[in-house]
């Protein structure tokens, strides 16, 4: 592969009702603040404009999706082919009968929540937890505080690379921990989730003890990608850096959080290859530490710098 060329791309794509731009940086979309440019970045009008854009693509062209960019690293030399991000279009959320919520995909987590507790629906609360959207949730069950997506998804509605549209029961998205078996190429457009009747005062206490707690553990206010590795069965990420003695260490400005150590930060200027780099040595210490290997939950994108030149 070449050097990316968003204008070159633009000519092999079809029509679209969205946005369609050619180099699109995308540092300013992720939570860490770093990365390289989207060699094309597809904002869809709607599920149709989405659908017949996947259908109309050529089938060499890689296609990524991205939410606010929360648990995502996008590597320095950019992302070949199209990435694509669901904006407002893909963020209603509603009520049904039932005590469930139909939830868009672009819908941030931590609204929904809100929703939930404007309804009186129970169960919902622990996405409160969570930083990031309901496409985010639903690719890799993300859970928090005793929850997780599984535990309320009856539904989820998606488009595959065809532009066919598909709706995939809880069964069907094979979900074990931090994992989505559903096959790659879906691009999750709706949810329907689960709650049950509950006390708006008790649901606000507990939402309010989730945000006091993630407060006073995680550095939510830093430049960061969330909970970076996942727990080993019987461990968890934070002991074993903790052990490892990686508490605070760095590469240039990139940095493993004082506060909660399963946390990388850009303390101002890392590059993506810098995080990725710190994760990395993370990772090896701990092995040497434990003998166990941290599995990334920070979802890597692109080329890194020099790759595919």
């Amino acid at each position: 592969m070449g050097r990316l060329d968003g204008q070159a791309l633009l000519k092999r794509l079809p029509k679209v009702r969205g946005r369609l731009e050619p180099d699109a940086p995308l540092a300013d979309l992720t939570w860490f603040r770093a990365g390289g440019a989207a060699e094309v970045l597809f904002t869809p009008a709607d599920e149709a404009d989405l659908a017949d854009f996947l259908q109309g693509t050529p089938g060499d062209v890689p296609v990524y999706v991205i939410g606010v960019g929360s648990n995502l690293l996008v590597r320095d030399g950019g992302v070949p082919g199209v990435v694509i991000r669901l904006g407002k279009a893909f963020a209603e959320v509603s009520e049904e009968q039932g005590h469930r919520v139909r939830a868009g995909t672009a819908a941030l987590d931590v609204r929904v929540a809100r929703f939930a507790l404007e309804k009186s629906i129970d169960a919902l609360t622990f996405l409160r937890g969570i930083p990031g959207t309901i496409g985010g949730a639903l690719r890799m069950n993300a859970g928090a505080y005793g929850g997780e997506t599984k535990d309320i998804l009856i539904e989820a509605r998606a488009v595959d690379r065809l532009g066919k549209i598909h709706v995939l029961s809880n069964a069907d998205m094979k979900y074990s921990y931090r994992h989505s078996g559903a096959a790659e190429d879906l691009v999750f457009t709706q949810a329907l989730l689960q709650g049950r009747a509950g006390d708006p005062a008790e649901i606000a206490a507990a939402m309010d003890k989730i945000t006091a707690s993630r407060e006073a553990t995680q550095p939510v206010k830093s430049r960061t990608g969330g909970s970076t590795f996942k727990n080993p069965p019987g461990n968890k990420s934070w002991q074993l850096i903790d052990k490892a003695g990686m508490r605070g260490f760095a590469v240039g400005p990139a940095k493993v959080s004082d506060l909660h150590c399963n946390f990388l930060i850009n303390e101002g200027g890392a590059t993506a290859s810098e995080i990725e780099e710190l994760g990395e040595t993370v990772r090896a210490r701990v092995k040497e530490t434990s003998g166990i290997a941290l599995d990334w939950e920070i979802k890597r994108i692109g080329l890194r710098p020099g790759e595919g030149s």
